[in-house]
């Protein structure tokens, strides 16, 4: 039983790091430079990510007040989604609604099929997790063109 109980102390200790815990200026904000809300555009779509009050760096980088852009596609907002509490804790998910830019990108092309589509910059920590407080811009619909 002491095992176990030592063992699941090093298990949340662990798990704590992906807490959302990592420090954000609340000023810092992210937004897309260039593409607002309603524009109308032809696949593949070119993407400007913008961040003031923070910088940004690779994932895994250890340095305070940075982080790396994220792109959630056609999904509720980041906070309102059925697994954003999960996502606050582990990270962020990588798939076809959450891209990640770990390398520290600040732009990108996205294939997208014509029709209507959501975007959503969040920006994550060191371990893919979102800030203290979370640093994400406004959602944006657009529409994509043939």
């Amino acid at each position: 039983m002491k095992t176990f109980a030592t063992a699941a102390a090093f298990a949340l200790l662990g798990s704590a790091a992906f807490a959302g815990e990592t420090p954000s200026n609340p000023d810092a904000k992210v937004y897309f430079i260039n593409i607002t809300d309603g524009a109308t555009v032809q696949s593949p779509v070119f993407l400007q990510f913008g961040l003031s009050g923070m910088g940004v760096a690779p994932a895994g980088t250890e340095k305070e007040m940075t982080g790396h852009h994220h792109l959630l596609v056609d999904r509720a907002p980041f906070g309102e989604g059925a697994d954003d509490a999960e996502m606050d804790a582990d990270g962020l998910y990588s798939d076809d609604n959450h891209r990640h830019f770990g390398k520290g990108q600040t732009e990108t092309s996205v294939e997208l099929a014509p029709g209507t589509h959501t975007l959503q910059l969040v920006l994550g920590d060191l371990y893919h997790a979102p800030h203290d407080t979370a640093i994400k811009s406004d959602v944006i619909t657009i529409t994509v063109t043939e």
